[in-house]
């Protein structure tokens, strides 16, 4: 399955750090940046989620909620949330459910070895619960900011 913009985003309800829960349709109200990333503590994932926290206080201004997902555990987000003092909402997928329904748990290759995991990704879904903005593939560096400009044009 893929989500294509234009069109409701799949439900969702993924456990979080914290011991809580997050569910797409009590975000309803609110732009939502979803974005996937690999691995909690690793390089680009700790660069990406520290560009984000930087940058709240501009996404806090439009009203956008942030959910960085990944496979990790709720103790694995606990403390990549707090080693790196991330303000937002990290949400477990450790059945790669909702990655699955979004269509960024993937094959992917290293080193001629071919496995599934997730593509680093961003879907923006605004406040009625239509997706806007579909980021795959993500470089980190700038993304962002395009990421910001797209809410700011909601």
């Amino acid at each position: 399955m893929t989500v294509e913009i234009g069109k409701p985003a799949p439900a969702f309800t993924m456990p979080t750090d914290g011991n809580g829960k997050v569910a797409l349709s009590a975000l309803k109200g609110r732009n939502v940046i979803l974005y996937f990333y690999p691995k909690d503590d690793t390089s680009g994932c700790t660069a990406e989620a520290c560009g984000f926290r930087d940058a709240m206080p501009n996404f806090s201004k439009i009203d956008a909620t942030i959910v960085g997902v990944s496979k990790d555990t709720v103790a694995s987000h606990d403390r990549f949330k707090a080693k790196y003092g991330l303000p937002f909402i990290l949400a477990s997928d450790k059945d790669t459910g909702v990655a699955e329904k979004y269509g960024v748990w993937v094959e992917k290759s290293m080193y001629g070895r071919k496995y599934m995991g997730l593509e680093r990704s961003t879907v923006l879904i605004d406040a009625k619960g239509v997706v806007r903005g579909i980021w795959r593939k993500v470089k980190v560096a700038g993304h962002v900011e395009e990421v910001l400009k797209a809410v700011e044009a909601l």
